[in-house]
């Protein structure tokens, strides 16, 4: 017996993804990866692995869910990517994956927010990459007790003059 008491070679039929010969384990990277950027060969590489055993299909819809709510954020056209978040809002909620459903009910609840991206350019994305490296900051200053050179550091970080 090997660590958690399988045996050498045990592969699959623990459930266990992360180990060598698991279809989805190879496929791990590029389920990452937006579909538009995939290759021939890494499309059929995620078929022959959603294809290798029935329970794959859940991973399968998970996916082809998350290539919809990513295709909505990536549409040139914001009125058609509205239609699509507007299609995820309506159909996410019902779906029998307990997770997406679970965003679909987030979605659902935050609509009126989650569709505002689509009706205007502005993004919070400026104020978040500051707070970011705020917040990467503030943690590496751990117990510094002096406010105004804690202000003072937090201004430079965040390219601020003064």
């Amino acid at each position: 017996m090997r660590g958690r008491g399988a045996p050498a070679g045990a592969t699959g039929h623990t459930g266990h993804r992360g180990r060598k010969g698991d279809p989805l384990y190879g496929i791990q990277t590029i389920l990452r990866a937006g579909a538009e950027n995939l290759t021939d060969k890494q499309r059929a590489q995620i078929e022959r692995a959603f294809a290798a055993r029935p329970e794959h299909e859940v991973v399968d819809l998970t996916w082809r869910c998350a290539q919809q709510l990513r295709a909505a954020y990536k549409h040139a056209d914001k009125a058609e990517g509205r239609k699509i978040a507007e299609r995820i809002v309506a159909s996410f909620p019902s779906c029998p994956i307990p997770e997406i459903a679970r965003l679909g009910r987030t979605l659902r609840t935050w609509k009126e927010a989650f569709l505002a991206y689509f009706d205007t350019d502005a993004t919070n994305g400026g104020t978040e990459a500051i707070n970011g490296l705020i917040e990467l900051h503030r943690r590496i200053a751990r117990g510094l007790t002096n406010f105004e050179n804690y202000r003072l550091r937090m201004l430079l970080i965040g390219g601020l003059n003064l």
